[in-house]
């Protein structure tokens, strides 16, 4: 078909780089290499096959130098407990009850913060992405936020919504809320334009577009989001705790802190780092569940 094959030019016949081009129009392939051997492997740049439960090792390695250093006596047991004593400490609190007690507050208050944030921060997001007028509205105050920290929004939400659990939750989902948006609104309006323009062609409908185009396009930055709203959900639970609560993981560090109970707090930021890792592996495997189409570096 006309326009189909590239044009081949070629050098003058009579000429030092003279070359002979096929009829088909296409260069001839190169000759296999002198000496009969075998072409060279292919080099792999990728970083390898996935080994389930790897990513236990870093921590794994981690608490092997904490024991080694606690066990040669470079570890001052006042300033940090040894993992003995800090396993013995654990047995203590969960035979007591008090550690399943502030378990469940503190993932009450991260779980209502998380939900709330999410879906407030994926609702801008689609406001600001698919809109002129909403992104004129919502992303500079969004960006402007984002730049302050929660922690300086905290005696502000004191002062509106008390020192309860209302703002203890409204504080978590904020600091969520931003991180979605941020990582959402940038996956929507990264969608090529070309994908807009076939939409148009097709003469899809709102809804179609959104279902076939938007949501494809944005999923990938959302998980994005999700896994740093996570860790937000947790680093802002530590900050609400330690403000008139009574209950939770955070406050029985406060308290540990104001005894020198070193072996309590480690124990608190275990919790924290075991809960972290786990719902980090959760967001990650509905990732690979939601997005199975793609083929990444990480597969």
């Amino acid at each position: 078909m006309t326009g189909i094959l590239p044009t081949a030019v070629a050098a003058p016949p009579d000429g030092p780089g003279a070359r002979t081009v096929p009829a088909s129009g296409r260069a001839a392939a190169p000759a296999p290499a002198r000496g009969g051997g075998a072409p060279a492997r292919r080099r792999r740049l990728g970083p390898g096959r996935a080994v389930p439960f790897a990513r236990l090792a870093g921590p794994a390695l981690l608490v092997l130098v904490w024991w080694a250093s606690s066990a040669l006596g470079y570890l001052d047991p006042r300033i940090l407990s040894g993992p003995g004593t800090v396993a013995s400490t654990f047995a203590d609190l969960v035979g007591s009850g008090r550690l399943q007690d502030n378990m469940l507050v503190s993932l009450q208050r991260a779980g209502l913060g998380l939900l709330f944030g999410t879906l407030a921060g994926v609702a801008l997001a689609v406001a600001a992405g698919l809109s002129r007028i909403g992104e004129y509205l919502l992303d500079g105050t969004l960006q402007v936020k984002r730049a302050i920290p929660s922690l300086a929004l905290l005696p502000l939400m004191i002062l509106w919504l008390g020192i309860g659990e209302e703002m203890k939750v409204v504080v978590i989902a904020v600091g969520v809320a931003v991180v979605v948006y941020v990582n959402t609104y940038a996956s929507l309006t990264g969608i090529d334009r070309k994908y807009v323009e076939l939409a148009e062609s097709l003469d899809l409908t709102r809804a179609q577009f959104v279902g076939r185009v938007v949501v494809p396009g944005a999923l990938p930055g959302f998980f994005v989001g999700l896994r740093l709203a996570v860790t937000a959900s947790w680093l802002g639970l530590v900050v609400v705790e330690q403000v008139n609560a009574t209950q939770g993981l955070g406050y029985m560090m406060f308290q540990a802190q104001q005894y020198a109970q070193s072996d309590v707090i480690v124990v608190g930021l275990v919790v924290y780092g075991v809960f972290g890792f786990v719902s980090d592996a959760v967001v990650r495997a509905a990732e690979r569940k939601v997005l199975s189409w793609r083929r990444t570096l990480a597969d």
